[in-house]
C-alpha cells in the first residue's frame, strides 16, 4: 500500500481538489481518494493523471519511419506507403512494431485503437500484457464487384485476433471497419455494417480535401489516387455533397463511431454526424496532421458543435513518436486557450469512452487499476512538458 500526491490531480475529468492524496495498492489499484495527506506519502510536483488512450495507431507500420518526406500531402502519402512498405525485412518489421509498442508503454498508454491491414500484430498485443488492445482491421476495395472478396479477406484477418483474443476478451478485442470513405464502396460498407451490428467503427473521415472533392464533383486527387494503383471507379456517382453525408448513411446507428482526423470537416458534417450517430467521437492527431498536410482541424469549431474529441497519434509513418502527451502539446501550442484540464480529459477519459475502455482505464476512482503518469513543466513556457510512467 502506498500515498502519493501532486500539486494537481486530474481523475481523467477535471482537476481534483488541491491536497488530494490517491492510496494506491502495490499493483497500482486506486483503493481510495483522500483529502489528507499521511505520513510517508510520496510527492511528486507537477501533475498526476491516469495512463493516456491512443484511439488511432497503425503499429504495423512502424517500420516505416522516417521513410515518406513530410508535407507531401495526403494523396502522395497515400501513393507511397505501398510503394515501399513492404520493401523490408520482416525482421526490420517485427522490431520495429515491438520497439514502437513498448515506447507507447513507457510514454504512458495504457490503451490503443490499433489499425490493422495484416495479422502482423498479433505478437505485438501479447507483448505487451499491462495494454489494452482494440484492434481495427480495416477492409478495402472501392470495385463494388469485389466487395465479398475484399470482405473476405478482412474477415479472415479478423478471425485470427479473434481466435488470439478468446479468453482475453477484456484486455484484447477487434472489429472490421472501412478505411476511408475514397477506398470502401457502398457494397463493402454493407457488409462491414452487417457482420457486428454493435461494434465500434473507426473512420479515416475527410483527411484532405481531395476527399470531399471526389465525393461532390467526382474529380481531383482522389481520381489520381485511384488511377494510380489501378482501381476501377467508373461505377462511382458524385453525390454533390461532401464525403461524410454521403457515406455515413450506410452505417447503421447502432455503431459506436470513431471519426478520425476531420481536418476539412465543417460545423455542417458535425450537426450531420451528431444526427445520424448517437455515440460518436471525433479523434484528432495533430501531428500526423501537421506531418502530411501541414493543417490542423477547426478544433473551435468542433468543440462549439458539442463534440467529443479524444486523440491518437497515427503511424510513425506520418508521426516522429507515438505520444499522446506530444499531440496535446502540439494541441496547445496552436490552440492556447484550451485548459490542460480539457486536453488531459481528451487523451484519457474521452479515449477510453471511444473504445469502450471507461470501466477499465481513462480515469482515476477507488477499484479501478487505470496506470497512472507523472507529467512534468505542463505550464512552462522554456521546457517541454514530460511524461513518467508510475503504473
Amino acid at each position: 500500500m502506498s500515498f502519493i500526491t501532486a500539486p494537481r490531480i486530474h481523475d481523467g475529468y477535471n482537476w481534483l481538489p488541491a491536497g488530494t492524496t490517491l492510496q494506491l495498492a502495490d499493483d497500482g489499484t486506486i483503493v481510495a481518494i483522500i483529502d489528507v495527506a499521511p505520513e510517508g506519502t510520496t510527492h511528486y510536483e507537477g501533475v498526476i493523471a491516469p495512463a493516456f488512450v491512443n484511439v488511432h495507431c497503425h503499429l504495423e507500420l512502424s517500420h516505416m519511419k522516417g521513410v515518406v518526406p513530410e508535407h507531401t500531402g495526403l494523396i502522395p502519402f497515400l501513393q507511397l506507403v505501398p510503394r515501399h512498405r513492404n520493401t523490408f525485412t520482416e525482421e526490420d518489421k517485427t522490431q520495429a512494431r515491438h520497439a514502437a509498442a513498448a515506447a507507447m508503454w513507457r510514454s504512458g498508454i495504457a490503451a490503443v485503437g490499433d489499425i490493422a491491414n495484416t495479422a502482423d500484430t498479433q505478437d505485438v498485443r501479447l507483448a505487451q500484457p499491462g495494454m489494452y488492445f482494440h484492434t481495427f482491421v480495416e477492409a478495402l476495395g472501392f470495385t463494388p464487384a469485389n466487395a465479398g472478396r475484399s470482405f473476405g479477406f478482412a474477415q479472415a484477418t479478423w478471425q485470427a485476433f479473434a481466435a488470439q483474443a478468446t479468453g482475453n476478451e477484456g484486455r484484447l478485442r477487434q472489429s472490421i471497419v472501412p478505411h476511408a470513405p475514397y477506398s470502401v464502396s457502398p457494397a463493402l460498407f454493407g457488409l462491414i455494417d452487417q457482420f457486428q451490428p454493435t461494434s465500434i467503427i473507426s473512420i479515416h473521415n475527410q483527411e484532405c480535401a481531395a476527399e470531399n472533392e471526389f465525393y461532390q464533383q467526382g474529380t481531383g486527387g482522389v481520381c489520381e489516387l485511384l488511377g494510380s494503383m489501378g482501381i476501377d471507379y467508373s461505377t462511382f456517382t458524385p453525390t454533390g455533397q461532401p464525403s461524410l453525408p454521403s457515406y455515413l448513411p450506410w452505417l447503421s446507428a447502432t455503431h459506436p463511431l470513431v471519426l478520425v482526423h476531420n481536418t476539412q470537416s465543417t460545423a455542417a458534417d458535425v450537426a450531420f454526424a451528431h444526427q445520424h450517430a448517437p455515440d460518436v467521437f471525433w479523434c484528432l492527431c495533430p501531428n500526423a496532421n501537421m506531418y502530411i498536410e501541414n493543417r490542423l482541424p477547426d478544433v473551435g469549431m468542433l468543440m462549439e458543435q458539442g463534440a467529443r474529441i479524444c486523440l491518437g497519434t497515427d503511424s510513425l509513418a506520418s508521426n516522429h513518436q507515438l505520444c499522446i502527451l506530444s499531440e496535446m502539446v502540439t494541441l496547445h501550442r496552436h490552440y492556447p486557450h484550451i485548459d490542460w484540464e480539457v486536453l488531459l480529459r481528451w487523451g484519457t477519459a474521452h479515449g477510453a469512452q471511444a473504445l469502450h475502455l471507461c470501466d477499465r482505464v481513462g480515469s482515476i476512482k477507488p477499484g479501478m487499476k487505470p496506470g497512472l503518469v507523472h507529467i512534468s513543466n505542463i505550464d512552462a513556457t522554456d521546457k517541454t512538458p514530460s511524461v513518467e510512467r508510475l503504473y
